[in-house]
C-alpha cells in the first residue's frame, strides 16, 4: 500500500518563497488551469474523444501542476544553479542522467539529495533547466520554449538525456532565431565549440578535424552548419549582396554590403576563410568577392585580429575557377619577431 508523507515546508525554489517548482502558472497564464493537451481523434462510443486517452492526459495535467509545478508529495530534492526543486524519482528516472545521479548519491534521510554542478556549462540556463525538468513530467513543456532560452533548453536536453523530441524541438527554434539581429551572437557561440586546427607552419588550413566534445552533442555540428550556411547564403540574400538580388536598388545594395562587411569583421578567422572561400557564397565576380575580402580584413586588423601577432591577407588567383577551386584564397601568417642586435662592448 503507497502511503504519502505531508508536503515538506516552503523552501526557495527557482529563486522564489513558496511551495511551487517555477510560477505556480500554467504555461497560458492561467494559475491552477491546466494546459488542454487533447488529440483529434474519431468518436469512439458516443465520445468525441477515446475515454482512455482522456483519463491519461488528466493524469499527465495532474502530474505536471500537482507533481513539478507544486512539488506534492515529493521524495527528491535536486539542487541546481542556486535553486532547489521538488521532485518525484519515479519520474527523474526517466532521465539517464539523473537516474546515475540517483542510484550514486546516497539516501541519508526520508528525501534524497541530489546535487547538479554546472559551472563548467555556461550554455545550461537556469530557465533552460526548468523547461527539461517540466518535460520529464509533461510534454506542455515545449510550449515554453522561446528564441531566447531555446540555446538553454537544448543545451538541458542534451545533458539530461532520453528527450530527444526537447532537443529537436529546441534545436529548430535555435535554427529558426538566426538572424541579421542574433547573428554577431551566434558567431560568438560558434567559437566557443570549435576547436581550430593547430598549425605549425603558422599558416591557417580549413578545419577538417573531428568537432570537439560539447555537450551539446550532434547538435554541436549541426549548430555550426546553420550559422555557416547563413553567413555564406542566407545573409547576402537577405542584404541584397547576393547575386541572386540582382533587381536590388543600387543604395539597399550598398548598405547591405556594408552590413555585410561588420558581421565578416566579427567573425574568427576558420570561419572567414571557410566563408569566403565557399562556392555558395555568391557576392559577384572573382573581383568583387576579393574587394570585399580586402575590405573585410581592413576592418579585422582594428578589430578581432588586432593584438593577435598574425597578419591576414588575401590573394586572387586567376584561373582557379576553371580547375573547380575558389579563386580566392585568404591566409594568416604569424608576424615574424623583430630581432635586435646588441653590440658587444669594445
Amino acid at each position: 500500500m503507497n502511503t504519502h508523507s505531508p508536503s515538506p515546508s516552503p523552501i526557495i525554489l527557482n529563486g522564489h518563497n513558496g511551495s511551487t517548482n517555477g510560477n505556480g502558472t500554467y504555461p497560458d497564464g492561467h494559475a491552477d488551469t491546466p494546459t488542454s493537451t487533447s488529440f483529434s481523434v474519431q468518436p469512439v462510443n458516443g465520445y468525441s474523444q477515446n475515454p482512455y486517452q482522456m483519463h491519461n492526459e488528466d493524469i499527465v495535467r495532474h502530474l505536471y501542476h500537482s507533481g513539478f509545478q507544486t512539488g506534492n508529495y515529493a521524495d527528491t530534492l535536486l539542487h541546481v544553479l542556486g535553486s532547489v526543486y521538488r521532485l518525484h524519482a519515479i519520474i527523474l528516472s526517466r532521465s539517464p542522467y539523473l537516474a546515475h545521479l540517483m542510484s550514486t548519491s546516497p539516501q541519508t534521510s526520508g528525501q534524497r539529495a541530489i546535487f547538479i554542478h554546472l559551472e563548467h556549462e555556461p550554455e545550461v540556463t537556469q530557465d533552460g533547466f526548468a523547461i527539461a525538468l517540466g518535460y520529464l513530467y509533461s510534454s506542455v513543456s515545449l510550449s515554453l520554449i522561446s528564441p531566447e532560452n531555446a540555446r538553454g533548453v537544448l543545451a538541458a536536453g542534451c545533458l539530461l538525456g532520453g528527450m530527444e523530441d526537447l532537443c529537436a524541438y529546441a534545436y529548430e527554434a535555435c535554427r529558426q532565431s538566426i538572424t541579421v539581429d542574433s547573428i554577431n551572437e551566434w558567431v560568438d557561440f560558434v567559437d566557443t565549440i570549435t576547436m581550430p586546427r593547430p598549425s605549425v607552419s603558422g599558416v591557417s588550413t580549413p578545419v577538417e578535424m573531428p568537432p570537439p566534445t560539447s555537450i551539446f552533442g550532434m547538435y554541436a555540428q549541426r549548430l555550426r552548419d546553420d550559422v555557416f550556411n547563413f553567413l555564406v547564403a542566407t545573409l547576402p540574400s537577405m542584404l541584397g549582396v547576393s547575386t541572386a538580388a540582382a533587381s536590388t536598388p543600387p543604395q539597399t545594395s550598398q548598405d547591405g554590403r556594408e552590413t555585410l562587411l561588420h558581421v565578416f569583421s566579427r567573425v574568427p578567422f576558420d570561419l572567414f576563410k571557410a566563408a569566403v572561400e565557399s562556392p555558395t557564397f555568391q557576392i559577384g565576380s572573382d573581383q568583387a568577392r576579393f574587394k570585399f575580402a580586402k575590405d573585410a580584413i581592413d576592418l579585422r586588423k582594428r578589430g578581432i585580429a588586432r593584438g593577435t601577432g598574425a597578419e591576414e591577407t588575401v590573394v586572387l588567383a586567376f584561373g582557379a575557377n576553371n580547375m573547380g577551386g575558389s579563386a580566392v584564397h585568404v591566409t594568416r601568417k604569424m608576424r615574424k619577431r623583430q630581432l635586435w642586435k646588441v653590440n658587444s662592448p669594445a
